[in-house]
Parts: structure tokens; C-alpha cells; sequence
């Protein structure tokens, strides 16, 4: 049967993205505790795949360290996160890497397949590798938590925030129902999910508290202080007894709907991605980093 399949076809991209650190993850151990620090602060640790890899490559080492009981997530600088990459030099969305599940390399494939395979792996794949870590995880959070930096806050069992820190998801600007790892409405109750994601703005820490989202509000000279006492203070606990009651947890959530609410919201997130394309505007709805910043700061500054 002779006939014509668009989908072998095969395409080239220019891989143009330039680093500006080799270490984009820090890693360090003490008294059975694992700081993973992530370490682009002259950009907001905005998250290129290298980041993502890294965050990766420094989880397992953890998991795999019997000297490690907990492990805490951080952000080098002001901010914990501005979210994903998608617009500093370092931007390397057409690299390919050493893929860690069983999808294939998307640097070379046509349409919309390219950021449904990507995000497959380096979004949604290792978010919900790194939320079914067997070891206790704790986000520390200061300053911004934006958009894909919601991704690896939610993803950890704790979130200690300071009394500066916010959260926000503004992609629908984009046109897009959310980041890729969907937990809004588990995190969330549902119409308080819908005016996060419908208005875009900034929820400060004290109201996540409220609302669940946040385990700890405190002042930010003791964020590092109090966050390493309640990990000190886990730590403490049986190794088993601890990875058990996570997985517990965990499965608990996927019965009430985490993980069909996330297929669902990726099925749409990359139809919002291949409409834009569609219409001409790319793949983030005509916007780019430095317009969505502007965009951002006249949204929070009333």
C-alpha cells in the first residue's frame, strides 16, 4: 500500500542557545539533608532543559544517598522561580538530551508534535517523576513562584513560603488552560483554581496559606532557618515509615483525579499550542518573555 505519511517527515532546527553557567544546579548534603538549589538568579531560575536535567540528575543522587532522609528545593537569589525559559540565551528548546523516559527526541519532529513530545518528558514526565520521589520533599519559597516554577513547588510534599513570596499562573494570556503539571484545582479549590488562572494574578503567600496551598508562611530572615528545622525534624523519622505514608498520600490524590485531571489539561494545553501556530502567532499566542513581564507588572500594579 503506497501512500504518503506526513508524520515521518523529519525537520532541522538551529540549537542557538549559549549558557551562562555550567552549574545550574547546586547539590550539597548535611545531617541527612539534600539541598538542591536552583542556580540561574540572573534569571529569576527561569528553567531550561539543562536546569530540568540537572533537577533530575540531583534528585536521584539523592534518592540514591542512604544518607539522605529529606531533601529540600530551593532558588538561588531573590526568587525561588520565574517559570519555564522562553527567552534568555540559554533557551534550548531545539538541544537534544540523554531522554529519561521513553519518548523520543523532539528536536526534529514537524508541527505540533515537537513541544507535545518535549513536554511529555521534560514538563509533564518529570514532574510527576519527582512527585513520586520515596523521600520527603520540601519547597522553600521566596519571592516569585511563577508558572512552571508552581510546577516544582506543587510537586514537593511541603511548601515553606516567606511572607514575600507569590504565586502565579498567567499563561492563559497565552491562551493556554495552565501549566502542563494541571494540580491547580488539587491545590486549590475549584472557583478559587478559576480565578487564579482566569485573571492571572499574583496570590501572595499569606492567602495560599488560606487556601491550603502552603504549609508555612514566615518571615523571610528565617525562611532558611525554619525550613531546615522541619526538615531536621523529619529526618528524624523511620526512612520506611516515611516513604510509605507518601505513597500513601499520593495515591490517595490520583484517586481523586490528579493524574486524569493533568492527561486532560495536557491534551488541551498543546491543542491552545498548535491553534496558536495555526493562527500565525507561535506557539505562546503572539507573546514572548519580555511581553509577558510587561504584561505582568501592569496586571500587579494596582
Amino acid at each position: 500500500m503506497n501512500h504518503s505519511d506526513s508524520g515521518n517527515d523529519f525537520v532541522q532546527r538551529e540549537d542557538k542557545s549559549v549558557y551562562e553557567t555550567t552549574e545550574p544546579v547546586l547539590y550539597a548534603v548535611a545531617d541527612g539533608i539534600a539541598t538542591v538549589t536552583m542556580n540561574r538568579p540572573s534569571f529569576n531560575n527561569a528553567q531550561n532543559s539543562q536546569m530540568t536535567y540537572a533537577l533530575d540528575a540531583a534528585f536521584k543522587q539523592a534518592v540514591d544517598d542512604d544518607a539522605v532522609k529529606v531533601i529540600v528545593l530551593r532558588g538561588a537569589g531573590k526568587h525561588f522561580s520565574a517559570g519555564h525559559d522562553i527567552g534568555t540565551p540559554g533557551r534550548d528548546i531545539n538541544k537534544p538530551f540523554e531522554r529519561q523516559s521513553l519518548w523520543w527526541d523532539h528536536t526534529n519532529k514537524p508541527g505540533a508534535e515537537q513541544l507535545f513530545v518535549r513536554e511529555q518528558e521534560v514538563y509533564l514526565g518529570m514532574c510527576r517523576r519527582w512527585h513520586d520521589i520515596p523521600k520527603p520533599t520540601i519547597a522553600m519559597v521566596q519571592g516569585a513562584c511563577v508558572a512552571g516554577g508552581l510546577m516544582l513547588a506543587w510537586v514537593c510534599d511541603l511548601i515553606i513560603a516567606s511572607d514575600d513570596a507569590f504565586f502565579q499562573d498567567p499563561v492563559v494570556r497565552m491562551g493556554i488552560p495552565g501549566v502542563e503539571y494541571f494540580a491547580h484545582a488539587h491545590e486549590l479549590n475549584p472557583r478559587i483554581a478559576k480565578e487564579f488562572l482566569f485573571l492571572g494574578d499574583r496570590m501572595k503567600a499569606d492567602r495560599a496559606y488560606m487556601m491550603g496551598m502552603v504549609n508555612r508562611v514566615v518571615p523571610l530572615d528565617e525562611l532558611q532557618a525554619q525550613t531546615y528545622d522541619i526538615a531536621a525534624r523529619i529526618a528524624k523519622q523511620p526512612r520506611l515509615g516515611l516513604s510509605l505514608t507518601k505513597t500513601v498520600i499520593n495515591r490517595a490524590e490520583e484517586l481523586q483525579g490528579l493524574r486524569a485531571t493533568m492527561d486532560v489539561a495536557f491534551g488541551y494545553h498543546h491543542f491552545s499550542h498548535a491553534h496558536s501556530q495555526i493562527l500565525g502567532a507561535g506557539t505562546l499566542g503572539g507573546h514572548d518573555a519580555k511581553s509577558m513581564v510587561q504584561a505582568n507588572k501592569k496586571d500587579n500594579s494596582a
